[in-house]
Order: structure tokens, then sequence, then C-alpha cells
């Protein structure tokens, strides 16, 4: 492919560009994958609305054995959509065998204690607490 520079931009070999007329050069007349931009904008959500979990918080999970299967993982995610809404920033997320200290708008799992640690711990800089 030959390219030429016109008014500051690149572009391909003028012979080789789309037409007005051309139908391959309509957008709505591209088609990828049968998928259309509603669809693409939905799985782009789901892919934010998951939590992250720390590599601190990775490592005290893993430290103390505390489960957090694709259920729980979901409890977890639709607790911070709530605490989201109501305008939380950092928040301690609170299972009868784990607390996780989460921070609401970057949707991060910053660390995790399991009971016995629960009951030895003062949370400090959260703003909102949520029982699941």
């Amino acid at each position: 492919m030959t390219v030429h520079q016109r008014g500051g931009r690149v572009s391909p070999n003028p012979s080789q560009q789309p037409t007005q007329n051309d139908p391959s050069s309509d957008a709505s007349a591209q088609e990828t994958d049968g998928a259309s931009f509603e669809d693409y904008l939905e799985e782009a959500s789901k892919e934010t609305e998951d939590i992250e979990l720390s590599g601190h918080a990775k490592q005290r999970i893993a430290q103390r054995n505390i489960s957090l299967d694709t259920a729980e993982r979901q409890a977890l995610t639709d607790a911070v959509d709530t605490l989201d809404d109501k305008g939380a920033q950092d928040a301690a997320v609170l299972r009868d065998d784990a607390a996780f200290v989460v921070n609401v708008p970057n949707r991060t799992v910053v660390t995790a204690l399991d009971q016995s640690e629960m009951q030895q711990r003062v949370f400090t800089q959260i703003d909102s607490a949520m029982k699941l």
C-alpha cells in the first residue's frame, strides 16, 4: 500500500480509498460479527462492573484461607455497586466469616481479614460499612 500525505493527514493511496457511493464506507453497512453497538456497549460495561483485587488483598485472601468463589465474588460486586450508588469512597464489607476493605470508586478490594482478625482490628479511614 502506498501512503500519501495530504493536508497534514496521512491517507492510503487515493485509488484505494472508498468513495462516497461505496457501501463499505457506510458505518451502518459494516458488520463485524453481527453484534450491534448496544451489544458492544453492554459487554464493555460488564467488564468494568466486576471488582479488582489488589496484590495485598490477593495475598491476604490466600494467607487467611478466605473463600471467594464466583457467587461470593458476585455478592461482593453487588455490595460495591450499592455502596457506589450511596456515594461511598472507602468501605468495609462484612461477611460472617470475613471482611473486605474496598476502595469503592476504583472497585478494588484493598485488604481482607478473616473472622478471628475482625475481632482484634479497628477499621480506620472508611466512610461506610455494609453487611452481606
